[in-house]
């Protein structure tokens, strides 16, 4: 049951029937004016029968092309893009390959001026002690006899 007709059986409700309005065949229908027009060429005419026999008249319609696809480029942007990164990246290497290269030079360098200093220092301490001369460098020393007593010192 139906909570609005608490005691009504459904066949005695009251049933509307809606029926489509029929559309009057063509030639009822005026025209409408038309605006004369010359085309620059003239379109294709279709003419289609229907089952009753009326005959539907109109211009062809060309299927809707889709708009052209840009051409892709034959490369990616991608790859250029790790292209020129490499570039770079080669680039930066070379200059660290080459301050590597001047820092093991300059250090090479700084241990010759230091080998070259403790040679030539070491060779004026040499000529220093071994040198032939008048007098002997040096210093005397003189020591007396010292007697030691129980433990003390007696000089």
């Amino acid at each position: 049951m139906y909570p609005d007709t608490p005691n009504h059986a459904p066949a005695e409700r009251a049933v509307e029937v809606h029926h489509p309005t029929p559309i009057p065949p063509p030639a009822v229908i005026a025209p409408a004016p038309i605006a004369a027009v010359q085309p620059d060429h003239v379109p294709a005419v279709a003419s289609i029968v229907l089952p009753d026999g009326r005959v539907v008249t109109g211009y062809a319609i060309n299927p809707v092309q889709p708009d052209p696809v840009a051409a892709k480029p034959p490369v990616s942007r991608a790859a250029v893009n790790v292209a020129i990164g490499g570039v770079g990246f080669l680039a930066v290497c070379g200059g660290l390959l080459l301050l590597t290269s001047f820092i093991a030079a300059l250090t090479a360098f700084i241990t010759q001026l230091i080998t070259l200093a403790a040679v030539i220092f070491g060779g004026w301490i040499a000529v220093q002690v071994f040198s032939v001369s008048g007098h002997r460098g040096g210093t005397t020393v003189n020591i007396r006899k010292a007697v030691i007593k129980r433990s003390h010192f007696r000089g």
